[in-house]
């Protein structure tokens, strides 16, 4: 499984949005605290049953708090026939550190 920076996959965000999806793994009550707008949220443990919201023909950037459940999600995606997917290291520490300090970490 590839891995990206967060200042890589800012950059593909911003230059690619239709592209790329950003998929945030994380549970309801950490978006409360920390969020990144452009993010589809789908909880780790809802990403079975939801695996139709998730575009396969993007590249996918899983992305949690801080890189271990977003990278077996990716792993998961990778099983399932997704072809483009990486784990974001670091999640959402690495972001706020790299890309939005205004990103709470928790």
């Amino acid at each position: 499984m590839e891995e990206i920076s967060a200042p890589a996959a800012a950059e593909l965000l911003h230059n690619q949005p239709d592209l790329v999806i950003l998929l945030d793994v994380r549970e309801a009550a950490e978006l409360e605290v920390a969020a990144i707008a452009s993010a589809l949220h789908i909880p780790m443990g809802e990403i079975p049953a939801r695996l139709t919201e998730i575009d396969a023909a993007k590249k996918i950037i899983c992305l949690c708090r801080s890189g271990g459940r977003s990278a077996q999600v990716a792993e998961f995606l990778l099983a399932q026939g997704f072809s483009d997917v990486v784990n974001l290291t670091g999640g959402t520490h690495a972001w706020s550190d790299l890309v939005d300090s205004s990103i709470p970490k928790y």
